[in-house]
């Protein structure tokens, strides 16, 4: 009755923070990306690291960089993917562009002019300013003189997938637009553009590999038991999800739900439940959907 039970790393869009770390190991990939979102052809150096971290001493906080890599021109490009609004957005790229700034320094630098220039660019399906924009871009310009730029080198661009005015923007970048929402062959056929063609290659390569499928349940799992140092939040939340896998794994092999209901340490309503909402779902249900319908979408991060 219900095939296939794990969540499916196919279902992912790019907007998925696993999906788009893993795409974005590839340097062709972040290559296309950057370019198309900031509409200016760019040529990586070195190759796109994935989940950087830094920390510069034990006591202060941890930071965690989704993409980073640079460019010929020893320009930097660190990129996030941020699907829900934590309401820190802005002064969190605050913090980001000054630790990154802290673990660029040589220790004993007097040259401040040794910095590498740097594009923070955080991408997310809502609009963090609200005015419309499907791209804001901010480079330190003077109150009393707007049209002076302080040109310290450092940019941020925040990327809002759901704008209303695409006027000034290219046929691609709102492809991609779009096709970070849904990363499906359609989308992806139905774009003249080469980059997102490339990107959706990789994106199908990933989906299909036994061993990312593999690398994302692990990950999911992890994170739900994990969260927080195992705060009570998040060990419920991961016995949620363990309850429902077991219980879709039993409705595979022909069990029934009285039956599963029945069996020692089972809570005989939540079992009921969630073979209501598996029958529901047909035979190409997902655990992680089926947690969210059921209990509403986790308390832990998006990844």
């Amino acid at each position: 009755m219900v095939e296939n039970v794990i969540t499916k790393l196919e279902n992912l869009n790019l907007a998925d923070r696993f999906l788009f770390d893993e795409v974005m190991e590839d340097t062709q990939s972040y290559q296309d990306l950057v370019s198309i979102l900031l509409e200016n052809e760019i040529s990586l150096l070195t190759r796109p690291q994935t989940e950087k971290e830094l920390r510069l001493s034990p006591q202060l906080r941890q930071v965690r960089l989704d993409v980073i890599s640079m460019d010929r021109d020893k320009k930097l490009y660190y990129t996030e993917m941020q699907k829900r609004d934590p309401e820190n957005l802005k002064r969190r790229s605050r913090y980001y562009q000054a630790q990154l700034d802290v673990f660029l320094s040589e220790p004993g630098t007097a040259d401040f002019n040794l910095l590498n220039d740097s594009c923070f660019i955080l991408i997310a399906p809502f609009d963090l300013f609200g005015k419309g924009p499907y791209l804001y871009t901010f480079e330190g310009t003077c109150r009393e003189c707007p049209e002076l730029k302080i040109e310290d080198g450092a940019v941020r661009v925040f990327i809002n997938t759901r704008g209303t005015n695409p006027k000034g923007f290219s046929r691609e970048f709102l492809d991609l637009m779009r096709y970070i929402m849904a990363s499906t062959d359609e989308v992806a056929a139905s774009s003249a553009s080469v980059k997102i063609r490339r990107l959706h290659q990789n994106v199908r390569k990933i989906r299909i590999s036994e061993k990312m499928g593999v690398k994302y349940m692990q990950k999911w799992e992890e994170l739900v038991y994990a969260r927080e140092d195992g705060k009570a939040a998040g060990r419920a939340e991961g016995e949620k999800l363990l309850l429902i896998r077991q219980v879709c794994k039993k409705l595979a092999k022909g069990k029934s739900p009285d039956v599963i209901a029945e069996e020692p340490e089972s809570d005989p309503e939540s079992v009921m439940e969630i073979c209501q909402a598996a029958r529901e779902a047909g035979p190409d249900c997902d655990c992680g959907q089926l947690y969210e319908q059921l209990f509403g979408e986790p308390t832990y991060e998006d990844f």
